[in-house]
């Protein structure tokens, strides 16, 4: 399998789910902007889409959008630990922070500020619909669990410590979420994350 991904993207979630399942895989960087994989071939040749994360998972299939990779991953090469069974109510909530993430969090949240030319009174604004897409999210922490699902780590909480990474780059102040940033704190130290950080020159 080969991944394509662009350092400090939403693909690093996709890399850590690789590393955890800790299949052979290799990755392939991506320039965004010029749709160019790292050799100069034309990414959309790979992904028409044009965006990161891509997964070939044999020569001529490719899976894109990263809920669906992470989850292909975790079922099909390795999910232990890192997603609940099919058909439990712990793999559908593990479904529905991801899919809060991806959808409100990632794309609501975060996107408008990759926007060239926001004004600061716009990038404040978002910030306050950033905040409250993270309240909901310290709110499920503030039972005592120490991850999203009650189960323990999912891939859900790699996807949440990847999209919120963007905070410190933004200027966006994590520090009001104090379940959120010690959540951050745990999944740092997993050593798929490191090793996924690591190959992407983020560490």
């Amino acid at each position: 399998m080969k991944l394509y991904y662009t350092p400090g993207t939403c693909s690093l979630a996709c890399h850590i789910a690789l590393h955890d399942a800790g299949t052979p895989f290799s990755a392939e960087r991506v320039d965004l902007r010029a749709k160019t994989t790292a050799d100069g071939s034309d990414f959309r040749k790979a992904n028409p889409k044009g965006s990161v994360p891509a997964l070939e998972i044999e020569p001529g299939v490719v899976l894109t959008e990263g809920v669906a990779i992470m989850q292909y991953v975790a079922d099909s090469v390795g999910g232990a630990g890192v997603a609940p069974a099919v058909g439990t109510l712990e793999r559908a909530r593990m479904q529905e922070a991801m899919n809060f993430i991806g959808g409100e969090l990632h794309k609501t949240g975060y996107g408008p500020l990759f926007r060239p030319g926001l004004s600061d009174e716009a990038r404040q604004a978002q910030f306050a619909v950033i905040d409250a897409k993270l309240s909901w999210i310290e709110g499920l922490l503030a039972d005592g669990r120490e991850y999203l699902v009650t189960t323990g780590y999912t891939l859900a909480d790699g996807y949440l410590f990847t999209i919120s990474g963007w905070s410190k780059g933004m200027g966006h102040d994590l520090s009001r979420f104090p379940l959120i940033v010690a959540l951050r704190e745990r999944v740092a130290e997993r050593p798929a994350v490191q090793a996924a950080m690591k190959a992407e020159g983020m560490l």
